[in-house]
């Protein structure tokens, strides 16, 4: 589908949409939709304006997206990463951020009512993402939006922090003094990882390009050590009770796992499931990964005496409202560097893919 016709596409008001109606709510039957139905570059992603909307289960809501994030998992998705899993299932729709209104609720929900504004992020294997006019979310993905935020602002903050979130917070179980490592301190998860842990009440160390220095000393980290320029172990001159790297690399992994204490916390977002069942398919590839992580676990265990983890967001709703509370204080935020509207998607995949922005890019749906 060609630039232009996508930006024709625009949202119908909801009086001319059809409508189903249940025993309480109403909600749209179908919208615009972002529709991936084949892996490749940013040109093969078409909005469409009459995707189905499904019924919504007792315990999901329907959510008028006003704004949803591009997050690295978007951009590789698309690319074919996790291929053995979606490529049976395409077309499906990208996206894992959102903030918006709820416009419908199913029969089970209680904590969210129609109008109220939300945010909040889908499982990272979810098929019907939030690249749409309507995002469908359960009711443990979802929390009242951060008062002070935009919904710009508010969808970029989710997916990461709850990645990080999970790191700390459930694998980790940091403490008030503790001494955390994050390496890749620049993206938005170990970004939100440093917010968290200062806020936790612990020392936090991290590394990270020279343009993000000052950003992340801004938000508590007593060190930042600029790869770029610096080696990191000999400027580096204590140990940690928890490591959180981001860019898991051998090299990075070796720094890291030398870095901590014996008892420590060892995590990386780089874990190779996708990757090798995209290989070898899901019978090999499934089983491959869990002896590798099984392997590196019972290693670094006898040689290092710490604990080695894989790191994958998931719903998590006390840690989604401990971070709404968190944005809400001024304590966690995620700048956004650029916004595009929905009907450009592609030139915000092209230009996430060319490095022309670093930071964070917004999506709106008007």
């Amino acid at each position: 589908m060609a630039v232009s016709k996508l930006q024709s596409l625009k949202p119908r008001p909801i009086s001319e949409l059809s409508m189903k109606v249940g025993s309480i709510r109403c909600y749209v039957s179908s919208c615009r939709a972002v529709l991936l139905p084949r892996f490749g570059g940013p040109e093969v992603l078409q909005l469409r304006p009459d995707v189905p909307v499904p019924d919504l289960k007792p315990n999901e809501v329907l959510v008028r997206a006003r704004a949803v994030s591009i997050n690295p998992l978007d951009t590789r998705m698309r690319s074919g990463y996790g291929r053995s899993i979606f490529e049976p299932l395409l077309p499906l729709i990208l996206g894992r951020d959102v903030s918006g209104e709820v416009a419908a609720v199913g029969a089970s929900v209680k904590s969210l009512t129609v109008g109220q504004e939300v945010f909040g992020a889908l499982h990272p294997t979810a098929l019907r993402g939030t690249y749409t006019d309507y995002a469908i979310l359960t009711e443990d993905e979802l929390s009242p939006k951060p008062a002070s935020l935009t919904h710009v602002e508010a969808s970029a903050i989710p997916f990461a922090a709850l990645t990080a979130w999970r790191a700390l917070k459930s694998t980790a179980r940091i403490t008030e003094g503790q001494r955390l490592l994050v390496i890749g301190g620049g993206g938005a998860v170990g970004f939100s990882a440093i917010q968290i842990a200062v806020a936790a009440g612990c020392h936090v160390t991290t590394t990270c390009g020279n343009q993000s220095i000052n950003r992340l000393m801004a938000a508590g980290a007593e060190q930042a050590v600029d790869y770029t320029s610096e080696d990191i172990e000999s400027v580096i001159k204590e140990k940690f009770e928890a490591v959180l790297d981001t860019i898991g690399v051998p090299e990075t992994e070796r720094i890291g796992i030398n870095l901590l204490n014996r008892g420590g916390h060892y995590m990386t977002l780089q874990g190779e499931a996708a990757a090798l069942s995209d290989r070898y398919g899901l019978p090999i590839g499934l089983p491959a990964a869990t002896a590798v992580l099984f392997k590196k676990r019972i290693q670094y265990k006898f040689s290092h005496g710490i604990e080695y983890s894989w790191i994958y967001m998931r719903a998590d709703s006390e840690g989604l409202h401990e971070i709404r509370r968190l944005s809400e204080a001024g304590k966690l935020s995620i700048p956004v560097e650029k916004t595009f509207s929905i009907t450009q998607v592609r030139e915000a995949h092209e230009a996430k893919d060319k490095k022309q922005i670093l930071g964070k890019v917004v999506l709106e749906l008007d």
